[in-house]
C-alpha cells in the first residue's frame, strides 16, 4: 500500500506500477479499477497485455449521480440486464433498450456508459462465477483505508462522491 498525497493521475500511477514491476511483477492479467483517470493508461504502458476492467459497481453508482432518486429503481432494473448479459452483443442490445427508455431524460447516464463501454465489457468474456470477482473493486475497498470496510448495494444513498 502507498500512503500519501500522490494524487490519482497518470504520473502517480506510472510511478506505483513501475515500482511494482521493478519488485518482480512481470505481468498482470486483469486490473479492475473504479474510473481513475490515469490508471488505465499507466497500466497499458507498464503491462501492455493487461485487460483493464471498469468496476461495474462504481459505474452504476456514478449512473445514479445523474438521476433523480425516484427513478433509481427503474434505472437499476433496466441496467441489470446490461451487466448480467451473457455476451457483449447481448449487453449492447440491452443497453440500447436502456438508452431508448432513459436517454432523453438522462443523456449523461447514456454517455457515461458509452464512454466506459470498452473497459466495462471485458468481464463479460468470463463465466458467471468469475464475473462476480472481476467486475468490482469492492473486495479490495473492504480492506482499504478510507472505505470504512463498507460496500453499499447499488441504488442506496451515498452522500460522498464515489472514489
Amino acid at each position: 500500500m502507498w500512503a500519501g498525497a500522490g494524487g490519482e493521475g497518470a504520473k502517480h500511477w506510472m510511478h506505483i506500477l513501475t515500482e511494482i514491476k521493478n519488485r518482480g511483477v512481470n505481468d498482470v492479467l486483469m486490473l479492475v479499477c473504479d474510473g481513475l483517470k490515469g490508471l488505465p493508461d499507466a497500466v497499458g504502458t507498464v503491462w501492455p497485455q493487461t485487460v483493464v476492467q471498469t468496476c461495474v459497481v462504481h459505474l452504476l453508482r456514478n449512473s445514479f449521480r445523474y438521476a433523480a432518486r425516484q427513478d433509481w429503481d427503474k434505472i437499476s432494473k433496466l441496467l441489470r440486464p446490461v451487466y448480467t448479459a451473457a455476451t457483449e452483443e447481448a449487453a449492447l442490445e440491452r443497453f440500447a433498450e436502456f438508452a431508448d427508455a432513459w436517454g432523453k431524460k438522462y443523456p449523461a447516464i447514456v454517455r457515461l456508459w458509452e464512454n466506459a463501454w470498452e473497459e466495462f465489457t471485458p468481464f463479460l468474456r468470463f463465466d458467471t462465477e468469475i464475473r462476480r470477482t472481476v467486475c468490482t473493486t469492492n473486495a479490495i475497498e473492504s480492506v482499504t483505508p478510507g472505505s470504512g470496510g463498507r460496500s453499499r448495494p447499488v441504488g442506496t444513498s451515498r452522500t460522498s462522491r464515489p472514489r
